[in-house]
């Protein structure tokens, strides 16, 4: 995806911006409507007419929500500056508290892991009153009154 070749030399349609950054349309007006794209001048028939700077955030947001940040973290990172300004401090913090977010994740998929391996392990294929499998994936009777 080439983020420099615009066919209209550094300003462009939402749809051109969303063909640039794989973002859908309706993804793009979203991160405006919260503010974290900033709003793009118009034209005179009133369309959004977007730059270099709004594709290089909308990269920024994209790239960041692949690595499992939350909006809220990206917010946070583009109002400390962005990809462009942003103190490395104060955004290693961040990364430090997702990389801890992640760890635990991990450590509770691995849980689960264990779990649901050693219940199948019980299972020796009967019928379904004597299932470990379903008896581990029933909610306890006081959850269901």
């Amino acid at each position: 995806m080439d983020m420099i070749t615009h066919s209209r030399g550094g300003t462009f349609p939402i749809g051109e911006l969303s063909q640039l950054t794989g973002v859908n349309i309706e993804t793009i007006r979203y991160y405006e409507k919260i503010g974290m794209l900033p709003a793009p001048p118009r034209t005179e028939g009133r369309r959004r007419v977007y730059d270099r700077h709004h594709l290089r955030v909308l990269a920024f947001i994209r790239r960041g929500r692949e690595l499992g940040f939350t909006l809220t973290e990206i917010k946070t990172l583009l109002a400390l500056g962005g990809p462009e300004r942003a103190p490395c401090g104060e955004v290693r913090e961040i990364a430090t508290k997702h990389l801890d977010d992640i760890r635990a994740k991990i450590a509770d998929l691995r849980k689960l892991e264990r779990l649901l391996g050693q219940t199948i392990d019980r299972c020796e294929g009967g019928t379904a009153p004597e299932c470990p499998v379903l008896d581990i994936l029933s909610p306890e009777p006081s959850m269901v009154s």
